[in-house]
């Protein structure tokens, strides 16, 4: 069970056996050395989701703000924002809230001082060295830079969470004609 540091492994060593014969401690063993050496990747690689994304305006109320801290345009936000490769680190907080991991160092701001009572379902933001999309509407002291209309969380699915911990994100900026179009279909 990966979570944001740290990985528990829970087995029945009696029930474990490799496929190529090796006991549980020797099954248990390589696979701790596969993931120090390279990664949870290197075991999990997890799958690509392309996220799409409108910044700024109604979507994003804190872009404008980020911008002038970090002393940079707000298309140059959205440019490296979208440029990043992310990595589900884990779920929490609530469920479906991914925290991802690959955020540009440059973009790296504070949590707000006074935070919000109700953040938006969907809305992506900035919580320190990191992102985040909030699942569902929920409060929140993160920096709110866009929206996108996936839904991420749906407790009747039979995979609740469409996001899971190892997977890759890419977010990808659309306009807010596109992002009606989407919200209106429903896109999980």
């Amino acid at each position: 069970m990966p979570a944001y540091a740290s990985v528990l492994l829970r087995f029945e060593p009696a029930a474990w056996q490799g496929s190529d014969g090796t006991g549980a401690h020797q099954w248990l063993e390589q696979a701790a050395r596969a993931a120090l050496e390279g990664g949870l990747s290197a075991i999990v690689p997890g799958r690509l989701h392309e996220i799409p994304a409108c910044y700024g305006g109604p979507h994003g109320p804190d872009l404008p703000a980020l911008a002038q801290h970090l002393g940079l345009a707000a298309a140059e936000i959205i440019a490296r924002h979208t440029a990043a490769d992310y990595r589900v680190a884990m779920l929490g907080f609530a469920p479906g809230f991914p925290y991802l991991l690959g955020l540009d160092p440059t973009l790296a701001m504070p949590r707000r001082r006074d935070p919000r009572t109700r953040v938006p379902a969907g809305s992506v933001d900035v919580g320190g060295a990191q992102t985040g999309i909030y699942p569902a509407d929920l409060p929140g002291g993160w920096q709110l830079i866009a929206r996108t209309p996936l839904r991420l969380f749906d407790v009747d699915a039979s995979a609740p969470s469409l996001l899971a911990a190892g997977d890759r994100v890419r977010f990808r900026a659309i306009g807010a004609e596109e992002f009606a179009d989407l919200d209106a279909a429903g896109r999980r």
